[in-house]
C-alpha cells in the first residue's frame, strides 16, 4: 500500500510540476496541483483537496497571527523603544 502511496504522489507532484514549467513558475502551487488531478483522471479528489487546502490556510492565518508577540504585548511600539533605550543606558553604566 505504501509503494501506491508513494507512486500516486510522484505521479501527481511530476505532473504538477509539468504544468507548473508549461507556466512559466518556479514554485508548484495548489492550482497546478489541482490541473494534474484533472488532466490525470483524478478529478472526484479536487472537492476534497480543496476543502483542505481551505484547512490550511485557515490554519496558516492562526498561526501567523497568534505568532506576532509584539503585537499581543498590547505595549505601544514607542514604550517598547523607551524601555529598550533605558535597558541600554543601564548596561552601558
Amino acid at each position: 500500500v505504501v509503494n501506491c502511496c508513494t507512486e500516486f504522489i510522484h505521479l501527481i507532484s511530476s505532473e504538477a510540476n509539468e504544468i507548473c514549467n508549461k507556466s512559466e513558475k518556479k514554485t508548484i502551487s495548489p492550482e497546478h496541483v489541482i490541473q494534474a488531478l484533472e488532466s490525470l483522471g483524478f478529478g472526484s479528489y479536487i472537492s476534497e483537496v480543496k476543502e483542505v487546502l481551505q484547512e490550511c490556510k485557515t490554519v496558516a492565518l492562526k498561526r501567523r497571527k497568534a505568532s506576532s508577540r509584539l503585537e499581543n504585548l498590547g505595549i505601544p511600539e514607542e514604550e517598547l523603544l523607551r524601555q529598550q533605550q533605558e535597558l541600554f543606558a543601564k548596561v552601558s553604566e
